[in-house]
Order: C-alpha cells, then structure tokens, then sequence
C-alpha cells in the first residue's frame, strides 16, 4: 500500500510541533502546565487542520489543561480531502518539566496509513522495551519477562562492550524502584527522568545518544508514539499493556484487549509509511530548545520518514508576529 509516498509529509509535520513548540516555549519556567498545554495544543491543532489528508487521532493524551483541551480519540484532522492517515501526537511530551523550568521538554507527532495503528483506547500504561538498530534483531519477547541482567546481558553481548558501560533510560517513578535496583545490581547505569517517555525512547534508538535501552512502564500514547519514530529509524521495540489499577484492567478486558500480549514495534504501527517529527522546546539531550530573540525564533528539531529510513535535522529560524 504507497499513500503516501508522493508528498513528504515529514515536512507538514515538523511545521506542527515548530508552531506548538514557539507556543509552549514562552512558558518555560512558568510553573502553569496547564497554560502551557493549552497554547501548544491550539498551536498544533492550527498547523495540522491545514494539511492535505483525511486524518484521525487514533489514541488521545492525558492533559494537565484537562480533556476538553486535549486531541481525542477519533478526532478528525487535516483538510478531510488527500490519504486517510492515523495520527499520534503530543504537543508536549514533558509539560511539567517545561512548567518547573527543566530541560528536555519536546514536541512530537506522526503519520502512517490508515488502520496501521494498533488502538487499545480504554488502556493506560504499556511495559516498553526499546532499542536501536544495533540490537533490533537480538531483540526476544522473552526479554520483558526477563530479569533486567538477563535483557543487558545480551544487549552488551551483541553491543560488544561491557555490561558496565551500559546506559538504560527509566523513568523516576515507585513503580520502577524494582527494576532499577536490578539494573544496578547487574553492574550497569540508570539514567533517570521524571518525564519525557517519547524522548528516551528517541535517545536509545540515536547512534551516540549515550543511551543504550529504554525500559519500564509509560503511557500508551507515548508507547505508539515511540512506536512510530522506532520503525521509521529501524530500530526494535517490545511493549505490553500494563494496568496499574483494577478499573483499568476491568476496561481492558471489557473492550477486548489481551492485557498479556506482547507486541513488537511491527505490530503496533503494521507500516512502514511512517512520518515522524520532533521539535525541542526547552534545552535537552536530543535537540536544543526554542531560542527567542525579539520578533525572532530559532528552533531545532528532527524528521524521520520509514519508508526510505531518512533522519533529517532541521535548524528553522522564524519571524514571529507581533
């Protein structure tokens, strides 16, 4: 199926999450999530109702702006004429980060045909494995059962370097205090964050990043997000619905969805047509933040398009109204 082969939409988007992110940017340090979500959104949702598709948001967000500021589940997006597209996307991905004054706040979103993202609405959270294309094929569903020394030491195995000098990406939460004592005990480095799943996820599939794996338990939407950026860059992924409540399991089962199945980052988004983009909005490991000087901007952000496996950096400047 070649929807989308004739139009770059990797270019569309970045324009999406550059608006949202000259939005959300004013509000760095601002201590309002809130204020800060609502503008990214509205900036975003501006950028891409204008695009030539007839797109659908296959999963929504969690917003500290509340729901009815958020991209819902079935929402219609683009022009309604051109390829029927799903779409993911986070204005922010770290809006409280953003909020307290912290770095590594970016915006994300991405396309593929329609039908070719996998959509478990009533869940919540996902266990994730994620790594690069250096360890893609190594990659077994036994791993996200494994204990964390089993999964690193294969992965400092096929990476040729010592279990030590391993990184693995978790985020700072209880739920994770297990898992990231089993890290250390295996000998290898945590390198913890209080938010910003889609961003780890970016880090461990980015040749150089320093990161080696991202694992542990983040949000659906942040899991398919990352799903799309990980087959675009031919990296590997293993994610699993991860209830942490009993109305949660109770709306899984109720909908239909087998809470224990794992699934690959193949099966999560069933395309290679896939466009992603990022932008930064606060200073990070991946991408410089927004930079505003006057009625000027500068800002930095990524592409990836899967069917031909390009990454593109992109230093945009802007001239910003009045």
């Amino acid at each position: 199926m070649a929807l989308l082969l004739s139009r770059n939409f990797a270019l569309d988007l970045v324009r999406a999450t550059e608006a949202a992110a000259l939005s959300a940017g004013r509000w760095m340090g601002m201590n309002q999530p809130a204020a800060a979500d609502r503008a990214a959104n509205a900036a975003m949702l501006n950028l891409l109702s204008h695009i030539e598709m007839d797109g659908r948001i296959v999963v929504g967000e969690r917003s500290p702006a509340g729901p009815e500021n958020c991209f819902r589940p079935g929402q219609a997006i683009g022009t309604g004429n051109g390829p029927a597209v799903d779409l993911v996307v986070d204005a922010i991905d770290g809006c409280r980060l953003l909020a307290q004054g912290y770095g590594a706040a970016i915006s994300v979103a991405a396309i593929a045909p329609r039908g070719t993202m996998w959509a478990p609405t009533p869940a919540v959270y996902m266990d994730k494995i994620v790594v690069g294309a250096d360890l893609a094929l190594a990659l077994a569903s036994e791993c996200l059962d494994a204990p964390a020394a089993w999964t690193l030491a294969l992965a400092a195995r096929v990476k040729k370097k010592p279990v030590r000098d391993l990184v693995v990406y978790v985020l700072n939460r209880p739920r994770h205090d297990d898992l990231v004592a089993e890290i250390r005990a295996a000998g290898s480095h945590v390198l913890l964050s209080p938010e910003g799943d889609i961003l780890g996820a970016l880090l461990a599939i980015t040749p150089g990043s320093g990161v080696d794996l991202l694992m542990g338990t983040g949000g659906v939407p942040e899991g398919l997000i990352a799903a799309c950026a990980i087959r675009a860059a031919g990296g590997a992924m293993l994610g699993r619905l991860d209830p942490q409540n009993q109305a949660e399991k109770e709306a899984i089962a109720a909908a239909g969805f087998e809470a224990r199945r794992i699934l690959t980052a193949d099966q999560l988004v069933a395309s290679r047509e896939i466009f992603f983009a990022a932008t930064g909005i606060s200073d990070g490991p991946l991408l410089q933040g927004v930079r505003y000087a006057g009625n000027h901007a500068t800002s930095n952000s990524m592409t990836l398009r899967g069917e031909t496996r390009t990454r593109r950096t992109i230093i945009s400047e802007h001239l910003l109204e009045d």
